[in-house]
């Protein structure tokens, strides 16, 4: 019997390294499959993470719908008008993000065009104050005519660059529409018959696998469930507290862009630990353009302001939901923003966080069963001990 299982463990491993050799000779068509492959999928795995976003907002709307109504175009009708309303209700804040601030960044972009002549002016008369006339010379000698005509020049000649550019732009915003349709459409699939689609799962996962491989199955799905859905319920609760209060502090200091920029904070907040930092950035940017000491000091209340956040809302909000320490939060971001970007930014959290807890529970369950197997090797050395001594 011995022996018949090493030679299985030996043809396994033998098979392995030949994959593996495989796998190294044969990396780059490997890799073409794989881009082919996840390039079909996209679409569908996109459908799928859709729909478990939207099933979050379309449960607590199927709750709120007529719930003890024994109406039975209600109740048939209660799947399709929730899915429908938590489609609107997605759409209707991306949209009012999008109000608030493309068009307060389209005019800053245009103030920032308008004041560069007028600061590098300013400038040299500053450098001249402050003995610096070289610089200020310097400065002041450049023919912005002469530099004008160059980038012209330069564009002129980059043209047929940039029309191939701007149509493989135009292809792969196509591209990304038709994508984000046909996840669309396969999410309300999966919405409209979820129950259904859990049955044949379950009923596949009976038929070919073992009860208690269908048990750590179903731990794990479990563990992930609550692990997602706590953390973006909890981070979307916390950009909805961290946008309110940076607009409302914003309009009590009243510094320029409040609503825009304490939106376009919210927006990106939903990024962990670095996305509030990213939207402060780019409105203290657009600050600057109105007002440097404006700017300063309001990098001074994002400052204070996260703090706040971080000490007091965070933990209470997002911290305690997903049960990940702070120091796996950032390398879980850190991480998923190098492989994945900002999707692997907003993916990395509750992954780290299913990982770590999946980790944690089997260490306790494995320390309390070596525990308990000593104790009773003791309880029944005690017992022999007796029964000898009578």
């Amino acid at each position: 019997m011995k022996k018949k299982k090493t030679d299985s463990a030996v043809i396994i491993y033998i098979c392995l390294a030949a994959l593996l050799i495989l796998a190294i000779r044969y990396f780059d068509n490997i890799a073409g499959l794989a881009v082919s492959l996840w390039n079909v999928v996209f679409s569908l795995l996109l459908g799928a993470a859709m729909a478990y976003v939207l099933n979050i907002i379309m449960v607590r709307v199927e709750r709120l719908y007529f719930p003890r109504s024994r109406n039975t175009w209600i109740r048939s009708s209660r799947r399709g008008v929730s899915i429908l309303l938590s489609i609107l209700l997605v759409i209707g804040i991306i949209m009012l993000i999008g109000r608030l601030v493309l068009p307060e960044l389209g005019k800053a972009f245009g103030v920032i065009g308008r004041s560069v002549p007028v600061f590098l002016e300013e400038a040299a008369v500053w450098l001249e104050k402050n003995n610096a006339m070289n610089i200020a010379a310097s400065i002041k000698d450049v023919d912005w005519n002469s530099a004008m005509e160059k980038v012209m020049d330069f564009a002129r000649t980059g043209l047929g660059n940039v029309l191939n550019s701007t149509l493989t732009a135009v292809g792969a915003v196509l591209g990304s529409v038709v994508n984000f349709f046909i996840g669309l459409v396969f999410a309300i699939y999966i919405l409209s018959g979820k129950e259904k689609l859990r049955s044949q799962a379950e009923k596949i996962l009976h038929a070919y696998v073992k009860e208690e491989t269908i048990a750590r199955i179903r731990n794990v799905y479990r563990t992930a469930n609550e692990t997602f859905s706590s953390f973006i319920i909890g981070q979307c609760t916390e950009a909805v507290i961290l946008g309110t209060l940076c607009t409302v502090g914003m309009l009590l200091l009243r510094f320029p862009y409040a609503p825009m920029i304490g939106a376009f904070i919210g927006a990106t907040a939903l990024i962990p630990v670095v996305g509030a930092y990213l939207g402060a950035s780019v409105g203290a940017f657009m600050i600057l353009t109105v007002d440097p000491v404006k700017a300063l000091l309001f990098v001074v209340f994002i400052v204070v302001l996260q703090q706040l956040e971080g000490n007091l809302i965070y933990p209470k909000v997002v911290g305690s939901s997903i049960g990940l320490p702070g120091m796996w939060v950032l390398a879980a971001v850190t991480v998923g923003g190098g492989l994945g970007g900002i999707g692997g930014m907003l993916l990395g959290v509750p992954i780290a966080a299913t990982a770590y807890k999946l980790i944690r529970n089997d260490v306790n369950r494995r320390n309390q069963t070596e525990k308990k197997v000593p104790a009773e090797g003791a309880a029944s050395a005690g017992q022999n001990g007796k029964r000898k001594g009578r």
